[in-house]
């Protein structure tokens, strides 16, 4: 069997923006990361540690599969 890569993606700039237009640079503070850092994750270009992706959850307040995806062909 082949294992294949796969790609995270994410719903962050979505959610973010539903609540009340939480900007970039406050979501970061918050989660304890960059602004750059969150830019890169929303945009695609970066995958998160496991630690931040969680912490990005709990800020939200949603379910993890809300927030993030996992595409095994992408």
């Amino acid at each position: 069997m082949a294992i294949t890569k796969g790609k995270v993606t994410n719903h962050i700039r979505r959610i973010r923006l539903a609540r009340s237009e939480l900007t970039q640079a406050e979501l970061a503070k918050r989660v304890g990361a960059t602004r750059q850092t969150i830019i890169a994750i929303e945009a695609g270009k970066y995958a998160p540690s496991m630690e931040l992706a969680f912490r990005i959850v709990r800020e939200f307040g949603e379910p993890f599969e809300d927030v993030f995806e996992f595409d095994p062909k992408g």
